[in-house]
């Protein structure tokens, strides 16, 4: 089984303040897509935000995440068990799981093994969908400094599962019935600060922070300032891409 990687523990706090949230389309069609709504499980919950949405539908809710830190900023809901548990080896009983998420996290998973897990605890039938969102657009002066800072300037901090989130999770393997499904997107009005804070939480960020003692968004905040200009907020995206299907 692969070595446990905890990036984000030590950036728990600014994790819940700055990444962005799964947009409503991805629930609407995960439920127009189930066969049951009794118990979910949200593996690699982070701070529960998957969790606390898959809630208002679901009879009982698991969110297994590997953060203590994480999960103690994720919001309780009566029907939602939080459980400080690898994705691919869990208490959660046999054969009873109708829908398992996975957002923005089956990257750092043990594939095999976790594809076990899934198979032991989901009911036949249940849906598995993961999703990811990649690199944010805003507009075409500061995409290129983005670029810049991640391409060139962070290039060499980040984990090498990285590349299945800029392949749009298209190379992981996803031994289920796939069903076809559709590009979506995130999107919101950001400060600047916002989108400096949402920076310092990326992995490779975090990475190049404890190699070098410095932080690297201090290489691009002048640039940034230039090309943001006098708005207070500006509209970014994040495109998310979806693999999603059925246990056979």
């Amino acid at each position: 089984m692969k070595q446990v990687q905890d990036n984000f523990s030590s950036v728990a706090a600014d994790y819940a303040a700055f990444r962005p949230e799964s947009p409503d389309a991805i629930y609407t069609f995960i439920y127009a897509h189930l066969n049951n709504t009794g118990t979910a499980w949200d593996c690699g919950t982070g701070n529960g935000q998957v969790a606390i949405k898959l809630s208002e539908r679901f009879a009982h809710v698991y969110g297994t995440d590997i953060s203590n830190e994480q999960l103690a900023l994720a919001p309780m809901r009566d029907n939602i068990e939080y459980l400080c548990e690898r994705a691919e080896q869990t208490s959660i009983p046999d054969n009873s799981i109708d829908l398992v998420t996975i957002a923005q996290a089956i990257h750092w998973f043990d594939f095999d093994t976790f594809y076990k897990e899934v198979t032991r605890v989901a009911k036949p039938g249940a849906m598995v969908a993961a999703w990811t969102y990649t690199v944010l657009k805003l507009t075409p002066a500061i995409n290129e400094i983005i670029d810049h800072f991640y391409h060139n300037i962070t290039v060499a901090y980040w984990d090498k599962e990285r590349q299945y989130v800029d392949a749009g999770y298209s190379t992981i393997p996803f031994p289920f019935e796939e069903i076809p499904t559709p590009v979506f997107s995130i999107g919101k009005q950001i400060t600047l600060q916002q989108l400096v804070g949402y920076l310092r939480t990326w992995s490779g960020v975090r990475h190049y922070i404890r190699k070098n003692q410095s932080d690297p968004t201090l290489l691009i905040i002048n640039d940034l300032q230039n090309a943001w200009g006098t708005k207070e907020t500006l509209a970014v995206r994040w495109p998310v891409h979806m693999r999603a299907g059925y246990i056979k």
